[in-house]
């Protein structure tokens, strides 16, 4: 049960300000070099973003083929006997809510943004060429860089933070907790909170690159279906109307985030339900979907372990390596709700039915509506290439795409309140966890003050606002997110090190 104290001065006493108050400085004063030197601040960023991506690419790539044959072996080795709770203990939450919440919080509307058009940005890539066909390889690549090994950081940090918070019961909702057996009562001084600080700014960072690339579609989308001309304002006013839906949705617990992420299913299944029945090009998308599938099964240790390290076209540096550092900044906050959403289910069902469930809904959404608005341009139907050549702009190239299917504002209007529901659903969950983060203790069956969670949900959403005035800014701030992941990487090995280590002593003590 939630213990509330409702005096004001006992909520001040739980509260670690510096956890709170110094990474939204740091990002403070980035905004505000990013404004008043745009150039060179981006020149500056932008070398050490080579230095990390090309320099040290490959630190990123041996993560991530790790951490993901580590979440097999975890499923499947005596670590997946674990229950996150009580021994007996049943799922707290059913399938459908469960997989929802974690599907939702994980991906945000970038998928749905993705989704139409990332084909694209492969399909005159010099890489693909040699590869072999655009038909072939745009429909892989897709499902490759939001498939198996970047949901493996969320899922095998989902269960480190679920054993910490539902087994060991933690008190402290914090990142670096994490970290506790192999730091020991370190953690309780500066390298914990080293740790701490680097977890929020990544959030932080991170929170704004998400809002910064899916809002300008939301926002020609509105000004398609009203005639308004497109503007920062139309821009502001979605992400002013997102951040009520996902407060409203938060002050109201655990409740109002599950029926928020049901809602979002809803929607997001009904957009591609139409898409694919009623957008003439079906026969095309299953077909091409399951070669696509079975390419990447054929090919995919090629992939994740393909460095060009003679740079003829440095496409795992321009793509994969970015994607991966990507999902390591979102790995602040996702698997910690999913760890904690998690409770009742072993390790073995949270990574397994984590795969099937988050698989599930992202390669149908890459399969049907990538496939969709590829199959136009492999049939003549829309010369989808030749629109974004001319006007180089991906959120004009999509409602195009949208405007080819039957009762096209319908889509548009459907398209847009899931994009809502989608990042309604995912910053509720960044809040919840930002709100954990800021307590100096809280145990795994607590929720966050009301008052808290309206904090974090409002100044989470101030800095995608105020960067909506600079858009180099915003270009900035995503390389800044792509640096952070750097040392994120390390936090995530030492968090993974830390729960083998604890997990095996309890395994071993369950047996005495």
């Amino acid at each position: 049960m939630n213990k509330q104290n409702p005096h004001t001065e006992s909520l001040k006493g739980k509260i670690d300000w510096s956890t709170a108050v110094i990474p939204f400085v740091l990002i403070a004063f980035l905004c505000i070099s990013f404004m008043a030197a745009p150039d060179g601040s981006r020149q500056i960023l932008d070398k050490i973003r080579v230095l990390l991506g090309d320099t040290f690419g490959l630190y990123y790539l041996v993560i991530g083929l790790g951490v993901f044959l580590l979440s097999i072996y975890l499923a499947f080795s005596r670590y997946g006997s674990i229950r996150l709770g009580g021994p007996n203990e049943k799922p707290k939450y059913s399938d459908f809510a469960w997989s929802s919440m974690m599907f939702t919080a994980g991906l945000a509307a970038d998928i749905l943004f993705y989704s139409f058009c990332e084909w694209i940005l492969y399909a005159n890539d010099p890489h693909i060429a040699e590869m072999g066909s655009m038909q072939i390889w745009s429909s892989t690549y897709p499902i490759f860089h939001w498939g198996p090994i970047p949901w493996s950081f969320y899922l095998v940090l989902a269960v480190a933070f679920g054993f910490m918070l539902h087994v060991r019961g933690c008190h402290k909702q914090k990142y670096s907790e994490a970290c506790r057996p192999i730091l020991g009562n370190r953690v309780d001084k500066l390298p914990g909170k080293c740790i701490d600080l680097l977890a929020l700014f990544a959030l932080l960072a991170g929170t704004a690159t998400t809002f910064s690339l899916a809002t300008p579609l939301m926002a020609q989308v509105l000004s398609r279906l009203t005639g308004l001309p497109s503007s920062k304002w139309v821009t502001i006013g979605i992400l002013v109307v997102t951040c009520i839906i996902y407060t409203y949705a938060l002050v109201h617990g655990m409740k109002g985030i599950s029926r928020l992420s049901a809602a979002c299913m809803y929607l997001f299944f009904a957009l591609l339900a139409y898409v694919l029945l009623a957008g003439g090009e079906t026969r095309y998308i299953l077909e091409t979907g399951f070669s696509a599938i079975g390419n990447l099964a054929q090919n995919f240790f090629s992939l994740a372990t393909f460095t060009d390290p003679q740079r003829t076209t440095s496409f795992p540096q321009t793509w994969t390596i970015f994607y991966w550092a990507y999902w390591m900044v979102w790995c602040v906050a996702s698997p910690f709700f999913i760890g904690s959403i998690s409770r009742g289910r072993t390790v073995k069902q949270t990574i397994l039915g984590g795969y099937v469930y988050s698989l599930g809904g992202t390669f149908l959404s890459f399969l049907i509506l990538g496939n969709y608005s590829l199959g136009l341009q492999v049939s003549g139907k829309l010369d989808v290439l030749g629109i974004y050549g001319g006007a180089g702009d991906l959120y004009s190239t999509i409602i195009a795409i949208v405007d080819t299917l039957p009762l096209a504002p319908m889509v548009l209007v459907l398209l847009i309140a899931a994009m809502i529901a989608f990042y309604a659903t995912s910053f509720d969950s960044i809040a919840l966890v930002a709100s954990s983060y800021t307590y100096k203790q809280m145990t795994g069956d607590e929720e966050p003050h009301r008052a808290v969670k309206f904090f974090w949900a409002v100044m989470l959403i101030l800095f995608p606002i105020a960067l909506v005035f600079s858009e180099s800014s915003m270009a900035n701030l995503q390389t800044v997110s792509i640096i952070a992941a750097f040392p994120v990487a390390l936090v995530i090995l030492l968090i993974i090190a830390s729960f083998l280590k604890d997990a095996g002593r309890y395994l071993d003590s369950s047996k005495k």
